[in-house]
């Protein structure tokens, strides 16, 4: 299963609560399903799990039974519909009910409670949410065909101390949030914390891994300065030679030449340890430097 069903099926893990948790979450459900119209509820699913807990919630919310449920046994997505005008009737007066008109709002009446609004938003994402797998990015988003639903969603979100961003996606007005902390508190509080826990792991070991690839890299990148300065040093020794300075030179230099000829894998700080007596990193690198620059004035 992909990462999106993974959290609806432990999001349908839980309870169904007091009624006015799952009145909030049918709620959630209707305003981000397929359709909610005066006519007609439609609400499409791939999820096994939230096919298996709609009977029981609007049950439980409402007392009501779908019209039609789709076949259980058959793969893939599962339609569940209401079209009895008494039905629609009511979930529209709880849910969506407008004085001025037909219009779609977020009851925030039934939503006074934290616990309501949370059930509010588990409902919202089972039905019209998704979550991208966290190894490919951070990404959680609620899309609606309804634009005041959105709007009001996006006040809900900030009163619950939550930042969401919003677009629109050719018919759907989406709430969406980018940031992994953001994403990992949501889901802990509308009950998917095996999720949250999931998602932060998988960022530690993208540090972790980032944080081992930027140390090979840069030790890769220092092997290869030392390989050229180690080059550089025995071609310039090897023009003292031919000019017949090399004998000429201090012991100190002799000795570092020696050195570098005999070891041209070693660092600097390996071969300053080889020195009789040792020396410094830097008294070394001051020595190679030297026979660098005599060389030059011997071509």
């Amino acid at each position: 299963m992909s990462f999106a069903a993974d959290v609806k099926a432990e999001l349908c893990r839980a309870k169904l609560g007091k009624k006015c948790c799952t009145q909030a979450e049918a709620c959630g459900v209707l305003l981000y399903c397929n359709r909610f119209s005066l006519r007609e509820v439609k609400i499409v699913t791939e999820s096994p799990a939230f096919a298996q807990r709609l009977p029981g919630l609007f049950h439980r919310a409402f007392g009501l039974s779908f019209d039609e449920k789709g076949d259980p046994d058959a793969p893939g997505k599962r339609i569940f519909r209401i079209t009895a005008p008494d039905k629609v009737a009511v979930l529209w007066e709880q849910c969506a009910f407008d004085p001025a008109g037909p219009a779609h709002h977020i009851n925030f009446g039934a939503l006074e409670e934290e616990h309501c609004r949370l059930a509010f938003l588990r409902g919202a994402f089972l039905a019209g949410g998704s979550v991208t797998d966290p190894q490919k990015g951070y990404h959680l988003e609620l899309a609606t065909t309804h634009l005041r639903v959105s709007r009001e969603l996006n006040t809900l979100l900030l009163e619950l101390g939550y930042a969401p961003k919003e677009t629109t996606r050719k018919a759907n007005y989406i709430t969406y949030f980018k940031q992994s902390e953001a994403i990992e508190d949501l889901l802990t509080a509308i009950g998917a914390p095996i999720a949250a826990m999931t998602l932060m792991n998988t960022k530690a070991e993208k540090f972790l891994r980032n944080g081992v690839n930027r140390r090979v890299n840069c030790e890769a990148a220092n092997v290869d300065k030392t390989v050229d300065a180690a080059l550089e040093q025995r071609r310039a020794i090897q023009i003292l030679r031919k000019s017949g300075a090399l004998d000429e030179l201090t012991p100190k230099l002799q000795e570092a030449a020696q050195l570098r000829e005999a070891h041209p894998e070693l660092s600097l700080s390996q071969l300053a340890a080889l020195c009789d007596p040792p020396v410094t990193k830097s008294s070394l690198s001051h020595r190679l430097r030297k026979l660098i620059q005599l060389s030059q004035k011997s071509e």
